[in-house]
């Protein structure tokens, strides 16, 4: 099918389809197998979390570094971040081609996991915005190398989401009911994509 032409859109899906299944991540033996280390669910219903030597160590989870990428826990959470990917995934594959693109997503899904969960010891959390923020850093990059004409995005936009980064590190999100949000998820993505596309444009000019 044409739908699956283009890698952004089978991440939406799937990331539609567990949002679903898992009532937004409210059943956990659901998003079990996506949580960044392992949820252990007893018979009479009590949870306890695996240790990360234990996760990826003991029981070679390793699929899990960016498997939380699929797990929202909002209509408005899930939206926003498949609204941004399908805008920014589309530009990034037609210009770089498919295989940049899945490399960036796994690179920015890694890189975010891992500094969420190293900053807050915490698995239960989720979310495509890492690897947003990733997409956000990489065509920032690229964008000032060619005077924003590579992917055609306003500078307005990185602007607005470094805004929005900084207002969840020092807490206003919160204050005004956007929720939880995974700040050390957004910030390694951004990283992640600005190293990603720094190493990309090096490659580039040394061809």
């Amino acid at each position: 099918m044409n739908i699956f032409k283009n890698l952004y859109f089978p991440l939406i899906i799937f990331s539609v389809l567990i949002a679903l299944v898992s009532n937004f991540g409210s059943i956990i033996a659901i998003i079990e197998p996506f949580t960044f280390t392992k949820v252990i669910i007893s018979n009479q219903g009590f949870i306890s979390i695996s240790s990360f030597d234990q996760t990826f160590y003991q029981d070679n989870h390793w699929w899990r570094l960016i498997t939380p990428m699929f797990i929202h826990f909002s209509f408005a959470h899930l939206a926003f971040n498949c609204l941004w990917l399908y805008i920014l995934g589309e530009k990034i594959e037609k210009v770089d081609g498919s295989f940049i693109f899945f490399l960036l997503v796994v690179t920015s899904s890694f890189l975010s996991n891992f500094l969420q969960y190293y900053w807050t010891d915490s698995s239960l959390f989720g979310g495509l915005s890492g690897v947003i923020y990733g997409l956000i850093g990489y065509c920032m990059i690229l964008e000032m190398d060619s005077q924003y004409d590579r992917y055609k995005l306003p500078p307005a936009l990185y602007l607005f989401m470094i805004i929005w980064l900084i207002l969840g590190f020092i807490g206003l999100l919160d204050l005004f009911g956007f929720g939880s949000v995974a700040n050390f998820a957004h910030l390694g993505g951004l990283v992640s994509g600005v190293i990603f596309a720094i190493i990309y444009s090096t490659i580039l000019k040394g061809t």
